[in-house]
């Protein structure tokens, strides 16, 4: 009886330990995908901006824009972007929504435009820099020896997105959404509704935000919207940041009102901005280190971490009835009209060749096509391997969690231990 009840105890107890243990695993090995909250960093930033304001920030809202409130919109607009960034982190905290709704509040109070500039924390002091240091590359050569390891980032047509680490992803999402958000760069695009299309999104509004960075360049802007991709930043300049005869920001145009490209030699970045049909679209080339320069709060970020898992779509939809792409023998496939006209602009069977058939298939629209051509052309251009500019999509089943795995080969083992002590007992 004795050792009856001890198999018995010591098999619940092997059992009790497996379950722990897996659970431990699964904490370890999803810990990235979770934030602490810290909406109070954001609200002392806020207020250490506007005590800088003095008493100008305070008065009435009389005007019909920003007028003499300018100084404390900014402060406004900027307590804005910290929310949104924590946003993922902080869903469900009660401290957090309130500081959401009291910036409405005040935004509304002030008669505050939602774009614009935005307040930059007060700078510490800084010793002179010298020589080429405005030049990532050159600085980078110089310390390491070689040159920078590169990402690419491309966001386009409906809209898809290839991520920095080349996943592959088509997004349902809608709004206003960070494309990057690091300590040197936020990038936001907006995605709308298109006109005639019975699921489809395209990019409206792609916002690029270079922070202050030393004495290289103060913030710039650039905004580029539909049927208006301008070759200047907001202010109207074509260049920033001048230093011994260069400048650390440049925006440089092929196609004016249709393409730009802005070049950060501080950071050794390059980004394409074009329209292509009724969409705009993004492609990004930064050194790794810029990419990966976050802080874990910055946890939105769609060229890095790809959509929201809620917000991803198959790569193929069911086409409407409507559209004169679909096949009349099969409402789930693409005809042999959408296939043979993609085929022809992308023969290789990769992301861009599906994109093409999404975009063709969501809208009836021949001209969609063309943002996946662009997307590749910019891809050929930015990836130094051109192994590594075809990616072929990935099935389900290889995109699943990687802690999945982990937790069945844990359950199996644990399984395992329980039927070998219960038989030793019997």
């Amino acid at each position: 009886m004795g050792t009856l009840a001890l198999c018995s105890h010591y098999s619940q107890l092997s059992w009790k330990r497996s379950v722990i243990v897996a659970l431990l695993l699964f904490h370890l090995c999803c810990l990235q995908v979770w934030a602490s909250c810290r909406i109070l960093r954001c609200n002392s930033d806020f207020v250490a901006v506007t005590l800088d304001l003095g008493g100008s920030g305070g008065g009435g809202g009389g005007g019909s824009r920003e007028g003499g409130n300018a100084g404390y919109c900014s402060a406004l607009r900027s307590y804005a972007m910290c929310t949104r960034r924590m946003a993922r982190a902080c869903r469900g905290d009660l401290a957090y929504h309130s500081a959401v709704q009291g910036i409405e509040d005040l935004l509304i109070q002030h008669s505050c435009p939602r774009t614009g500039p935005t307040a930059q924390p007060r700078p510490l002091p800084q010793a002179p820099i010298s020589g080429d240091a405005c030049i990532y590359e050159k600085g980078y050569l110089q310390r390491e020896g070689r040159t920078p390891d590169y990402l690419h980032c491309g966001v386009f047509g409906d809209p898809h997105v290839r991520t920095f680490r080349d996943e592959f992803q088509t997004c349902s999402v809608q709004g206003a959404w960070p494309l990057i958000d690091n300590e040197y760069l936020y990038v936001q695009a907006t995605s709308a509704p298109m006109r005639g299309g019975a699921y489809a999104t395209a990019l409206t509004t792609i916002t690029i935000i270079f922070k202050n960075w030393r004495q290289c360049i103060e913030q710039q802007i650039y905004q580029a919207e539909l049927d208006n991709v301008p070759a200047a930043f907001v202010d109207g300049s074509v260049t920033s940041g001048e230093r011994q005869g260069q400048h650390s920001l440049s925006v440089h145009s092929d196609l004016p009102g249709h393409q730009a490209e802005i070049r950060a030699a501080h950071i050794g970045t390059t980004l394409v901005v074009r329209q292509s049909g009724r969409s705009l679209g993004l492609s990004v080339r930064s050194p790794r280190a810029i990419a990966e320069a976050f802080t874990p709060e910055q946890d939105l970020q769609l060229c890095v971490y790809g959509c929201p898992p809620s917000q991803r779509l198959e790569t193929l939809p069911s086409p409407s009835s409507s559209s004169s792409f679909s096949s009349s023998s099969s409402s789930s496939q693409p005809s042999a009209a959408a296939h043979a006209h993609c085929a022809a602009l992308l023969p290789a069977r990769d992301i861009y060749y599906q994109a093409c058939l999404f975009d063709l298939l969501a809208t009836g629209d021949l001209n969609s096509s063309t943002a996946a051509l662009a997307a590749l052309e910019d891809a050929r251009g930015m990836i130094s391997d051109p192994n590594k500019v075809h990616l072929l999509l990935v099935g389900k089943a290889d995109r699943s969690s990687p802690c999945l795995p982990l937790i069945l080969a844990v359950a199996v083992l644990s399984e395992r231990l329980v039927t070998f002590w219960t038989g030793k007992c019997l």
